[in-house]
């Protein structure tokens, strides 16, 4: 396989990680509104509205400012709005978009949790992004570093690297399976489902970036790894308080 996989649309050659970007997000709104149709807990106009508006405007501000304070030094020395705009990274985006939530529901004055429903079509969402990010190989920044690891791919230059994606797309399938697994099996509280995915995947990419490229910002960690850090610790505490029933 050669990299960059790319796109011809309207004429123009495009790289695969906006075009399956996009796609994954349409598809699992998709997915998302089709399970809120399913769903028994209905929220109201006013409460699906805010929550909606805050995860948006959270996720679109913490995708961009985490993804440019992975190398501050380049933000504030030789700012680009062009850059600035097409920095990226889920990280920020999942972070943020819980910050918007929160001020949404205190605003509507909404106390229950609303992050279950959308758990399985932001993994869907996630998965499909990745296969863009694998096929766009090293013109972006989401590859791994060079290694002599049994899996190491060529994605694009003269050297082997981890293949950070597809590791992220395996984390991801797996997680949802032992999800599921777990739903089956026990009743638990509105917003758990999201909780244990959030501390899961923040802690799994925690761990990811050690074999990414990265400018170390404290220690040996990066911007990625702080944000993850932070958000491992909220929600290691919400999780301690939650209260398991198991199924017979």
């Amino acid at each position: 396989m050669d990299f960059p996989v790319t796109f011809q649309i309207f004429g123009k050659t495009i790289l695969a990680h906006p075009v399956l970007e996009t796609v994954g997000i349409f598809i699992g709104m998709r997915y998302y509104f089709y399970l809120k149709r399913k769903s028994k807990e209905k929220l109201s106009f006013n409460t699906s509205a805010a929550v909606l508006i805050g995860a948006t405007a959270g996720a679109l501000i913490g995708s961009k400012l985490i993804g440019n304070l992975e190398n501050p030094y380049t933000l504030f020395e030789n700012f680009s709005f062009k850059r600035f705009w097409t920095n990226n990274t889920i990280v920020g985006g999942l972070a943020f978009g819980l910050i918007g939530v929160e001020w949404a529901k205190k605003i509507v004055g909404h106390k229950e949790s609303t992050g279950d429903l959308i758990v399985y079509p932001l993994i869907l969402a996630m998965i499909i992004g990745r296969i863009g990010c694998f096929l766009t190989g090293v013109h972006e920044e989401t590859y791994g570093i060079p290694t002599d690891f049994i899996f190491g791919m060529h994605l694009g230059d003269e050297y082997l690297r981890h293949p950070v994606a597809l590791y992220e797309i395996g984390f991801l399938i797996i997680l949802w399976i032992i999800l599921k697994t777990l739903q089956r099996k026990n009743k638990y509280p509105s917003g758990f489902v999201f909780q244990l995915f959030m501390l899961s995947y923040f802690s799994f990419r925690l761990m990811l970036d050690f074999i990414k490229p990265r400018i170390e910002i404290i220690g040996n960690l990066g911007t990625i790894q702080l944000v993850c850090i932070v958000v491992i610790f909220y929600y290691f505490l919400k999780l301690r308080k939650t209260k398991v029933v198991t199924s017979l």
